[in-house]
C-alpha cells in the first residue's frame, strides 16, 4: 500500500494533533511525526500544510529568536482549530472503525 498517499489525505490532521499539547516550530513539527512512525513526512509537505492551516485560521504564529541560527516560527492551535482538530479526530475514528470491520470480514 502506498503510505505517502494515506499521509496525504491525514497531514492536517497529524500537524494539529502534534500542535494540540504545545506550540512548535516547523521542523519539531516533522521530527515529532517522524519519531511518531511517519517516516515518509516530507519537510516542504508539512510547511505546506502549516502556512495553509495558518490561512485558513485554525492557528497562531509567532517568532521567537534562537540559539542555534535564525529566528523561529512558532504555530500553535486556536479555538477553530481545536475544534478542527476534534471534528477530524471523530471523523477519523468513524472511518477507521468502518474500515477495520470490512477487512475484518475480508480475511474470515
Amino acid at each position: 500500500m502506498d503510505t505517502s498517499q494515506l499521509l496525504k489525505g491525514v497531514l492536517d490532521l497529524a500537524v494539529l494533533s502534534v500542535l494540540a499539547s504545545d506550540d512548535a516550530y516547523g521542523y519539531h513539527i516533522v521530527r515529532t511525526l517522524r519519531e511518531a512512525g511517519l517516516e515518509e513526512v516530507g519537510d516542504a509537505s508539512v510547511y505546506g500544510t502549516l502556512r495553509r492551516l495558518y490561512r485558513s485560521g485554525k492557528l497562531t504564529s509567532y517568532v521567537k529568536p534562537s540559539d542555534e541560527g535564525p529566528h523561529r516560527k512558532y504555530y500553535g492551535l486556536n479555538a477553530e482549530g481545536r475544534d478542527h482538530l476534534e471534528a477530524g479526530t471523530k471523523t477519523w475514528k468513524s472511518f477507521t472503525e468502518t474500515l477495520d470491520a470490512l477487512l475484518e470480514g475480508a480475511t474470515r
